[in-house]
């Protein structure tokens, strides 16, 4: 009965150190805002509402705690968080594309 209970408690520890992990839509959505300098421009790239990209981004800083946009009626900018994340999320995808494009030589 013990083991049952200790299997499932390290089920649910699982289940929420996977739900505590950033979503990396989310950090490539900020990376092109960041970009692009523009919430428009990104959603007509993405084929999606601003509206939509606009909340990516405010749902972000929301989760992180930090303001990473300082918004204006005429453009945004990063704030020294988001210019941080954006260097850290861009080495980050670099890197990754870099490991998926070696995957190359394995294919038929």
């Amino acid at each position: 009965m013990i083991s049952c209970l200790n299997t499932e408690f390290q089920y649910w520890q699982g289940v929420w150190a996977i739900r505590q992990r950033e979503n990396y839509n989310d950090l490539y959505v900020f990376m092109m805002v960041a970009q692009e300098g523009s919430f428009t421009r990104t959603a007509e790239k993405l084929g999606v509402a601003q509206s939509g990209v606009s909340r990516i981004v405010r749902d972000l800083e929301t989760r992180l705690g930090v303001q990473l946009l300082t918004r204006t009626t005429r453009k945004i900018s990063l704030t020294q968080a988001g210019e941080q994340l954006y260097r850290a999320a861009q080495a980050s995808f670099q890197t990754l594309d870099n490991g998926l494009s070696m995957l190359a030589h394995f294919r038929d």
